[in-house]
């Protein structure tokens, strides 16, 4: 009965997000907060996006969340600096998407934006040794010059594990989208 009523529920997500009115091509911009990983181009993942929920039901973090209002209402989308995304090596959210809106895509090579030290708030900037971004970092961006951390770009995916870790009450990392 369990599974007859996931299946059910499911279907009633899917037919819900069929009726949802689709964002016209031409008013098409960037969205306000990152997409899941592997999202499409935002044009085409609009399209192929049926706002099924597969992707947040996938993730095991609750890192993925919908757009509450607006022309984008009911989208998936993340906001990294409230819940990191973990880069799951299984990328559950990308394989439970079925219309395809979400594409294979590798850990390292998810971008969500960018990560930011905030030196007024940081502890090694205010004296104190601090750090604990830097082995909380999957892709080993954040490298530390001497005491202090510094992020690279390069190697950054704005997944925001290292704000996640800042044990600073006002977090001293910033993610940039």
């Amino acid at each position: 009965m369990t599974d007859r009523r996931f299946a059910l529920g499911r279907l009633g997500k899917a037919l819900a997000g069929l009726a949802l009115p689709r964002t016209p091509k031409a008013d098409v911009g960037p969205p306000p907060f990152p997409r899941p990983p592997g999202a499409l181009t935002e044009a085409a993942f609009l399209d192929a996006c049926t706002r099924c929920d597969a992707c947040m039901d996938a993730c095991p973090h609750g890192s993925i969340g919908r757009i509450p209002s607006g022309r984008l209402e009911g989208t998936p989308a993340m906001l990294p600096n409230e819940v990191a995304c973990h880069l799951c090596p299984d990328t559950p959210c990308i394989t439970a998407c079925e219309p395809g809106a979400l594409v294979a895509t590798e850990p390292h090579r998810i971008l969500l934006g960018f990560a930011e030290i905030q030196e007024a708030s940081c502890f090694t900037f205010q004296g104190p040794e601090c750090g604990a971004c830097k082995p909380a970092c999957p892709t080993g961006a954040v490298v530390m010059v001497g005491l202090h951390p510094t992020i690279d770009d390069a190697a950054c995916t704005g997944c925001g594990l290292c704000r996640e870790a800042c044990p600073v009450w006002d977090k001293a990392i910033l993610i940039v989208h």
